[in-house]
């Protein structure tokens, strides 16, 4: 379907004053101007199941009536406030996260993004261990920003790798198409932690300043460790006094269904939690988590002028209130379920959909040849349009984007679920004919 004249003239104006680097989803990209609970509308007037929420942000679903309602009231009050004044909203949002994270005595810094959050956590960290050494993880991905990208492990959204840090990759997600594909669960948790003793005993002087790693990894394609697994490497950490970092920007707020955080599957307690996306239902909001030490070893002066907006804090108060109210991490976890199952159906029927896999309400669908095994990345491609034309949005990724990304909002419903699923299955029919 064409897209109106009206959506083709804003496609232009986007292009003229738009990065090229900026990249925009299908064919005939559609312009989005309003949303309503796990629905979105585009220029046109067309209605899609929104099963992305830009980017697992508008984690609650679109204009929730509470969380409109808070930021409304706090609009009226004050609009902005930077951290040299005292703002009640951003103290109160600090020990409700600080309550909630598993870390004793915690301390929150307030930051714009998700990005902003890896600046913040790798500075407090090499200041900290005095040391600018990393350790991250093969196929993972952390931000935009300069150091952001030289900390993430996928080729794909890594431009550059000059940001004064010395970085070194493990393995402790991917499973397909690397050498630990032929090993069983145990194996595979056993190879990784001997692969992370000897990246540390041969690529580094062994003071590293910490381990960042997604729990599950977003841009990566929803790969994950096994559980226990960054509870193994933890224990190697220790030995060194090595941080562990837990980028919970796209695992947080009870998305994973089984946890509220990602880190809560594998056993063990971050030193730094770093956090954003659906903390504040789509309003720029992120943020870094830790001890006390660790975060006030940052000795300059040092302010925000984004980071903690009375607004955003607002509306993320009302968000964890209305997750928590509504028991949507219960919801993820059941709604997942059913997505799961009924994406696993699909794939029982063609064999180029090579795995489901996820948890909670981060379902991904990953596709590949299955005679020579190689990434089957235009059929995605042709997978997303498809979907598209049937009236559901979701996301791509993967390391060689051969990967679908399922991300409702946590208070999606049955019907909802189902009615993706029957889009799904006639998506992948049409792919099929195609192939």
């Amino acid at each position: 379907m064409e897209p109106s004249t009206s959506q083709t003239e804003m496609l232009a104006r986007h292009r003229a004053v738009i990065p090229n680097w900026v990249a925009l989803y299908y064919e005939h990209p559609i312009s989005i101007v309003r949303g309503e609970g796990c629905y979105v509308f585009d220029g046109d007037g067309k209605r899609y199941l929104d099963f992305f929420g830009g980017i697992l942000t508008t984690i609650a679903g679109h204009g929730i009536p509470e969380i409109q309602e808070a930021i409304r009231a706090q609009t009226e009050k004050i609009a902005h406030l930077s951290t040299v004044y005292l703002c009640e909203p951003m103290v109160e949002l600090a020990e409700k996260i600080a309550s909630l994270s598993g870390i004793e005595g915690a301390k929150v810094f307030f930051t714009t993004s998700g990005t902003e959050a890896t600046d913040t956590a790798l500075l407090l960290s090499s200041l900290y261990r005095q040391s600018n050494q990393v350790l991250a993880v093969r196929n993972s991905y952390h931000g935009r920003s300069f150091t952001a990208q030289a900390i993430t492990g996928n080729r794909s959204w890594s431009s550059t790798s000059f940001a004064g840090l010395q970085v070194n990759f493990v393995n402790a997600a991917r499973r397909r198409g690397v050498p630990f594909a032929c090993f069983e669960e145990d194996e595979f948790r056993a190879a990784s932690v001997a692969d992370l003793r000897d990246v540390i005993a041969t690529a580094t002087a062994g003071d590293v300043a910490c381990f960042i790693a997604e729990p599950i990894q977003g841009v990566g394609g929803f790969t994950y460790a096994p559980n226990g697994l960054l509870g193994d490497f933890k224990e190697v950490l220790d030995e060194y006094g090595i941080l562990f970092v837990s980028d919970e920007v796209q695992t947080g707020w009870g998305r994973t269904g089984e946890n509220f955080w990602g880190y809560q599957a594998h056993n063990l307690t971050p030193d730094v939690i770093t956090f954003a996306k659906g903390v504040a239902n789509g309003l720029p909001l992120g943020g870094v988590i830790t001890r006390p030490e660790i975060m006030d070893c940052l000795k300059a002066n040092s302010i925000s002028t984004f980071g903690g907006n009375p607004i955003a804090c607002a509306a993320a108060l009302a968000t964890i209130k209305y997750l928590e109210d509504n028991d949507l991490q219960t919801n993820s976890l059941k709604m997942g379920d059913r997505l799961s199952h009924g994406l696993q159906s699909i794939a029982d029927d063609h064999p180029w959909i090579a795995e489901v896999r996820g948890k909670g309400l981060m379902q991904a669908l990953e596709t590949e040849n299955p005679d020579t095994y190689e990434p089957l990345t235009a059929a995605t491609s042709a997978f997303h349009e498809e979907t598209k034309q049937r009236g559901l949005l979701v996301g791509k990724g993967g390391l060689w984007g051969n990967s679908m990304r399922i991300t409702p909002p946590l208070s999606v419903t049955e019907d909802q679920i189902d009615q993706a699923i029957e889009i799904f299955a006639d998506a992948a029919d049409a792919v099929a004919d195609k192939l």
